[in-house]
């Protein structure tokens, strides 16, 4: 399954499916931005269980198997490293402390534009107008590189909506396999489906994890984003 091969209305089905996207980062592709990568990922009971991204201008590949953790490594010469990076990673301790990455997004028009955008400036703004003062967003315009920041604890959180399943598999299961979670982007779902295209993907930590989220999804309160599938 693919962006190139997806026909509406298929579905991942319980086989062993590679769900692939050949170039993550499009726009910055176009524009000569360094920042696009491969994403191949497998799933096996619409799960990911093997992950790998790469991004071949920074020489920066990300990989994972179920069960056997999440490693990054550059193919010219260094060796794979364990994710995350940090050896004792640090506590979450609240969205104040965090560094969140965000996407605009190719819809900029609708509800679910609305909302992304009033989240962001909500997560932006000083806690004196009523803000969670984050450290600050970041869009790197790639969701698999978005999501192995994550796994690698370069970035906290990220935050998305209207993805496709070929944007996600493989970042997935670098996340979890380094120790980080995935749940819904919108408030209320602790697991859901690869294909739910709406995420928030937190990092590894010792604590906070469930904190933070819970955190978050405030931020959204009763509001959803609401993506076809």
């Amino acid at each position: 399954m693919g962006e190139e091969t997806y026909k509406p209305g298929m579905r991942l089905g319980p086989e062993a499916t590679f769900v692939v996207d050949p170039i993550d980062g499009t726009t910055n592709f176009i524009h000569s931005f360094p920042n696009a990568c491969i994403s191949l990922g497998l799933a096996i009971d619409r799960a990911p269980v093997v992950g790998v991204i790469y991004n071949p201008w920074q020489d920066l590949l990300f990989t994972a198997i179920k069960g056997k953790g999440a490693y990054m490594t550059r193919i010219r010469g260094t060796a794979p490293q364990k994710l995350p990076v940090a050896k004792s990673p640090r506590p979450l301790e609240g969205l104040g402390t965090t560094l969140i990455a965000v996407e605009w997004g190719s819809g900029r028009d609708g509800p679910n534009f609305e909302l992304k955008t009033e989240v962001f400036k909500k997560l932006a703004a000083s806690r004196e107008t009523g803000g969670s003062m984050v450290h600050s967003l970041r869009s790197l315009g790639s969701a698999a590189l978005n999501l192995a920041a994550v796994a690698a604890g370069q970035m906290d959180a990220y935050w998305e909506g209207g993805c496709w399943a070929w944007d996600v598999c493989a970042g997935w299961c670098i996340l979890t396999e380094s120790g980080g979670i995935m749940v819904s982007g919108n408030a209320g779902n602790w697991d859901p489906e690869l294909e739910s295209r709406v995420y928030l993907a937190v990092r590894g930590a010792p604590a906070g994890q469930k904190e933070l989220v819970e955190e978050f999804w405030k931020v959204i309160g009763n509001r959803k984003m609401d993506y076809l599938v």
